[in-house]
């Protein structure tokens, strides 16, 4: 008896029952880990990590607060400051730009690099919006934002009227 025959599955075989018992316990805990399976496989063999993490996690952000202000610091290297825009609505902070390839489109090559346009958006609350500076510098780009010295209150009670 080989080792593998004591496991009950492998990355390709499912569980197997117990001869003459149907656990539909068992029977919905294989179909949705099969369901798993099949959407984190992603399409035509390609893994969803790499499009989810582009596309949400690019660039890297640092948030810092202290009592006078915010620090918000994008990794963004291989660029530089005309490649981002950074503008303050509504009370939201946006990060936006894109990242060109390097490389011309011959033959094949791999990379793991990321490419094409991005945006990061940022809450902010009782800050000074027109006070913001921003300074790039070695592929960093830092925004201070002082906070304001009169903030609103966190918390607004509404009564209730009976009727």
């Amino acid at each position: 008896m080989a080792v593998r025959d004591l496991i009950p599955w492998s990355r390709n075989q499912e569980v197997a029952p117990p001869r003459g018992t149907r656990d539909p316990f068992m029977t919905l805990h294989r179909e949705m880990n099969r369901l798993f399976d099949d959407v984190f496989r992603g399409f035509g063999g390609e893994s969803l990590s790499p499009l989810m993490e582009g596309q949400f996690s690019w660039p890297k952000i640092e948030l810092g607060e202290t009592d006078k202000g915010l620090t918000i610091s994008a990794e963004l290297p291989g660029m530089t400051e005309k490649d981002v825009q950074i503008e303050i609505a509504n009370g939201m902070l946006t990060i936006r730009g894109e990242k060109k390839s390097e490389r011309k489109e011959e033959g094949r090559y791999f990379t793991d690099r990321y490419y094409g346009s991005f945006q990061r958006q940022i809450a902010l609350e009782d800050v000074e919006e027109d006070k913001a500076e921003a300074s790039f510098k070695d592929g960093v780009l830092t925004i201070s934002i002082p906070k304001s010295e009169n903030p609103r209150a966190g918390v607004k009670r509404i009564a209730i009227k009976s009727q």
